[in-house]
């Protein structure tokens, strides 16, 4: 059998599979009926929705031609590097790294390093535009966890705050 479309193929597989993942992890839990749902009610139907959805997705890909036949594209290194590093070190500056003696850093902090990493991916970096989206995401957060939520983060270093 061909695939006509390996993009939508690949992305039905990838629907399927963390659908039944989601699907498989709320079986552990009580489901309960409709009327009185259980912690894992909704993590089951939303696996099953997910994983029907990607199996649709595949059906598609392996039946409906496209004009084009769209290959899968190479693996994009840098971003993904990029992301990645950016939401570790988002982590590590919100909860500091005990093991090597660096404190917290704070959420102000971890937001500017998070904005100014992950901007790395793009193919191009502003760093004005980047520390002015760096500081409304600073704002926009602090107010959103800090004063509305009224969450226990470290807002500032720990050698400023004490």
């Amino acid at each position: 059998m061909k695939i006509k479309s390996q993009k939508d193929f690949y992305s039905g597989l990838m629907f399927t599979a963390v659908g039944v993942a989601f699907a498989w992890g709320a079986s552990t839990y009580s489901v309960g009926t409709g009327a009185r749902m259980g912690p894992g009610y909704f993590p089951l139907m939303l696996g099953i929705v997910l994983a029907a959805l990607g199996s649709l997705i595949i059906f598609k890909s392996l039946t409906v031609p496209t004009e084009t036949g769209d290959k899968v594209g190479k693996w994009a290194w840098k971003p993904l590097f990029y992301i990645i590093m950016a939401n570790l070190l988002f982590g590590v500056m919100i909860g500091g790294l005990p093991s090597i003696g660096l404190p917290p850093m704070g959420m102000i902090a971890g937001i500017f390093a998070l904005t100014i990493v992950a901007s790395l991916a793009g193919d191009t970096f502003k760093l004005k535009e980047v520390l002015i989206l760096s500081a409304i995401l600073s704002v926009g957060s602090y107010l959103a966890f800090v004063k509305l939520l009224a969450l226990q983060f470290p807002v500032w270093p720990t050698f400023i705050t004490g």
